[in-house]
């Protein structure tokens, strides 16, 4: 029988032939707590487990016929098929369960015990190193619930589920529906049609606030939703819950404002859990949070906007995911970029994050127009052969390029054209499946636009073009002509057709750089004029897709460009600003402006930035750019330039403002003088101070991390810190400042303790890796990339998906920035033709970031001849 990758194929011939009626599965979770490392059935192997029994009644519509249904466990106690008992080890290879000879209609019970997780990955069990108590919560897409309980796992398989769940006395569990404790078991109400890898459950001593929200609709009908939070006893007197339930009202009322579709899924749970792989999960009335997003410290506004963001991006998904699903994988960006679209344009017009496209347009894009520069780039609508190629796609493409795409078709055809063609996919395909004709379908409908040619332009090409303004005056400084030059990768060479905004700026007597003229334009083709700003008088600046309606990278005219390098802090609109900052850093990236003038600018103008986000977004792009971008020699120079400016702007900031915060942390991370780690440590043990400045816990753990990579603090100085917070959170901290440490010994250590053994959970994992790679440690790790080359296909086959991704991309010697690397990289390439298709998709994209990072070092040297 196949082994655990199941192919889109498979799938189809499966959905082909059975139709699923409802799942009853029974989880017993007591084993969680104790000593005991198996549930009360043989676990094997000393892995701790849980008893899970699944009874699915289907059809088949070839009686005689041969499938198979899915499930990963270590073992299992009994199969039935239509009251036959099977024996397990006949028909149960360790992923799958032949059945054959199916009836038209069927019932199979499989009684297994199935394995907790420590990877985040079906069943995570985790364990409050606090307080010592046990929560669990589980994690499916996009095929994990396999892990769980017997199922078809694939989405286009829907159907009713009951849940019961027995669990420890002391906890509660809650699952997708309302449940009720009888005879301590929970029994959970009957879900609607729904995929597998949305199912969830939860359970534990969860701390847990209730609130409620009401719709009445026009018809006089109310619609009441239970809402709760919940989170770990620990984060419990850090857990604002009125902002998340304030986010949640906002969002439930825009989309049943837009969607005239009613909440479908009875309560609405939101749940903040630990080592969490993802951002949020939207199982449908149980969503799962990474428990990050409870702020144990001071935080910037931006990352109250970033939670928002999500909170309304998997609400989103209850419409565009849950209420109705893709096919197959192939299709996973009719939800997420969707939702991500929604996302923002929800913060925008419903909560107090009013700025949340400045974001979109200089976080979300910058992620979009990384992936699809790098050779794995697909089309939004995507080829998945299987579940490997769906895991990997969860990528900057099917978010946020596709979410961009859409942004692009609602200035397209209009917003209402799009919510209606919204509202009618929603009515006409509830509770089914479908793929990408289905939903232009609708718009076409609405739009009376040709959605064929607009698809096959945007969804089912891959690459970002670039557009180039070309201005020319006449003697008296008038425009005579004002085209825009749109162009493409060779490798990707469609042109596609954008509707943008051109926008002229020039300075004003009192030096701001403001708009003085627009026009939108439907720029086709390699050549477009703009006629409606001919006869405008001689711009300073041209902005093309000003107001960030497009996808593409934006590019300058030399003018242009000049009067960004003297004046762009004096640009008064934040969007616009921020469209310029990012346009910069892809010049900077695609090695057109040398690292070193980016961070000039970064150094001369970021002190000036009103939006939070934008800042933090600097600080990571002139970090990127010291680390992998600026020439070898010129690094320390750079890095002493950035802690300068850091410090400059720290003491400059308003004493208590997010702003201070913001530079603090930054000043951390650029740290590495003497004087500087000597502040650091004087901030750390109060003999140093700056006015305003809170170092909290959180801010305490960022400077130890430079001062423990330094060599300043040692293992003593973070036993004291995690004795100070002994907590989930410091621990993971403590981790990854002792793999931070200059020793080899400690490199060596971390290096077995992720590479050669499985005993650390998923977030640990994570941590180790972080503290691992430290771009002061360059020499240190030289000798790590062999090792590398040599050990990741071991590694792929041997650890889940999420810990293999999480090696390969962490662990990949981006620091030996060498053509040495590069051959070495190309050398396993070549010599691993037959590698897992998954695992040379995330060599390329780190041997593509390393040829880009030589590219832009060479343009940097230039630059200082």
């Amino acid at each position: 029988m196949p082994g655990e990758n199941l192919s889109r194929d498979e799938a189809r011939e499966r959905a082909a032939l059975l139709s699923v009626d409802g799942y009853e599965v029974f989880l017993d979770v007591r084993s969680a707590v104790g000593d005991r490392e198996t549930g009360s059935g043989e676990g094997g192997g000393g892995v701790r487990t849980f008893r899970s029994v699944t009874t699915v009644r289907f059809r088949c519509a070839e009686p005689g016929a041969t499938s198979f249904a899915d499930l990963i466990a270590p073992s299992v106690t009994a199969v039935s098929l239509n009251g036959r008992d099977l024996d397990p080890g006949a028909v149960f290879d360790g992923t799958r369960i032949l059945l054959e000879d199916l009836a038209a209609d069927n019932e199979l019970v499989v009684d297994a015990q199935c394995a907790y997780s420590r990877t985040g990955e079906g069943l995570h069990r985790f364990v409050d190193p606090e307080d010592g108590e046990v929560y669990l919560y589980t994690q499916y897409e996009p095929a994990d619930s396999r892990r769980v309980f017997a199922n078809f796992e694939q989405p286009d398989l829907k159907a009713p589920f009951r849940f019961e769940v027995r669990a420890p006395q002391e906890w509660v569990a809650w699952s997708n529906g309302v449940g009720e404790l009888t005879d301590g078991v929970w029994r959970f109400a009957e879900t609607k049609p729904i995929s597998t890898y949305i199912t969830a459950i939860l359970a534990g001593p969860y701390h847990y606030v209730t609130d409620a929200y009401s719709r009445t609709f026009a018809d006089g009908t109310t619609l009441d939703i239970p809402l709760g939070a919940m989170c770990r006893k620990g984060l419990a007197p850090y857990f604002d819950s009125d902002d998340v339930f304030l986010v949640t009202k906002q969002g439930l009322d825009f989309f049943h404002d837009h969607f005239d579709y009613p909440y479908p899924f009875g309560k609405y749970d939101q749940a903040f859990v630990p080592e969490y792989n993802l951002g949020a999960m939207e199982n449908p009335g149980l969503v799962t949070f990474r428990e990050e997003f409870i702020f144990r410290g001071k935080v910037t506004q931006a990352a109250y906007e970033r939670r928002a963001n999500v909170v309304l991006h998997e609400m989103a998904h209850m419409w565009f995911g849950d209420l109705v699903t893709m096919e197959w994988w192939d299709d996973l960006w009719l939800k997420e970029s969707f939702a991500d679209f929604m996302g923002a344009f929800s913060l925008v017009e419903a909560t107090r994050f009013t700025n949340g496209w400045v974001t979109f347009a200089n976080n979300r894009k910058a992620w979009a127009y990384r992936a699809d520069q790098l050779p794995s780039t697909h089309p939004v609508t995507a080829d998945i052969r299987d579940l490997e190629d769906a895991k990997l796609n969860f990528d900057g493409i099917t978010y946020a390029k596709g979410a961009s795409v859409l942004k692009q078709l609602v200035a397209y055809v209009g917003p209402e054209a799009f919510l209606e063609g919204a509202r009618r996919y929603f009515k006409r395909h509830a509770y089914g499946n479908t793929r990408l004709g289905d939903l232009l379908s609708v718009l076409e409908e609405t739009s009376g636009r040709d959605m064929a040619s607009w698809s096959q332009a945007w969804l089912q090409t891959a690459g970002v073009n670039s557009l180039t303004p070309a201005v020319l005056l006449s003697a008296d400084g008038l425009i005579t002509e004002l085209a825009v030059i749109q162009e493409a990768a060779e490798s990707h060479p469609e042109l596609r057709p954008h509707r943008v905004a051109v926008g002229l700026y020039r300075r004003s007597p009192d030096g701001v750089l403001e708009r003085y003229a627009r026009a939108e334009a439907d720029v086709d083709g390699p050549r477009t004029v703009v006629g409606e700003l001919v006869g405008s008088e001689a711009p300073d600046l041209v902005l093309v897709n000003d107001d960030d309606l497009t996808y593409c990278k934006i590019r300058f005219d030399e003018g242009s460009l000049a009067t960004l390098r003297a004046h762009l802090g004096d640009i008064t609109d934040p969007l616009a600003r921020a469209l310029c900052w990012s346009a910069l850093w892809n010049l900077t990236r695609d090695a057109l402006m040398p690292a070193r003038d980016f961070i000039d600018l970064v150094l001369r103008f970021a002190g000036r930035e009103s939006d939070i986000g934008v800042l933090q977004m600097l600080h990571a792009w002139a970090g990127s750019a010291l680390t992998h971008y600026a020439a070898p020699d010129w690094r320390a120079t750079g890095e002493r330039l950035l802690a300068e400016g850091a410090l400059k702007e720290l003491r400059l900031a308003e004493p208590g403002s997010q702003h201070q915060l913001t530079w603090a942390r930054f000043f951390a991370a650029m740290a590495s003088s003497e004087a500087d780690l000597q502040l650091l440590q004087g901030l750390l043990e109060g003999t140093a101070k700056i006015d305003g400045l809170d170092v909290d816990q959180e801010l305490r753990w960022s400077f130890l991390e430079p001062l423990t990579s330094h060599g300043v603090a040692d293992e003593k100085a973070l036993a004291a810190e995690l004795a100070r917070d002994d907590t989930a959170s410091g621990k993971r901290h403590q981790v990854r400042c002792l793999a931070a440490r200059p020793s080899a010994a400690v490199k060596a250590q971390a290096w077995a303790q992720v590479v050669e053994s499985d005993a650390l959970s998923n977030a640990l994992v994570e941590a180790t890796i972080s503290g691992f790679v430290q771009g002061s440690q360059r020499e240190l790790l030289a000798s790590y990339t062999d090792k590398y080359f040599a050990m990741i296909e071991r590694t792929w086959a041997d650890r889940s998906i999420q810990i293999g991704m999480d090696v390969v991309r962490g662990l990949f010697p981006s620091l030996q920035d060498s053509p040495e690397t590069l051959a070495a990289t190309d050398a396993w390439l070549t010599d691993h033709a037959d590698a897992a298709p998954a695992l040379r998709r995330l060599v390329l994209e780190s041997r593509d970031d390393l040829a880009r990072a030589l590219r832009a070092q060479a343009c940097d040297e230039a630059a200082a001849r």
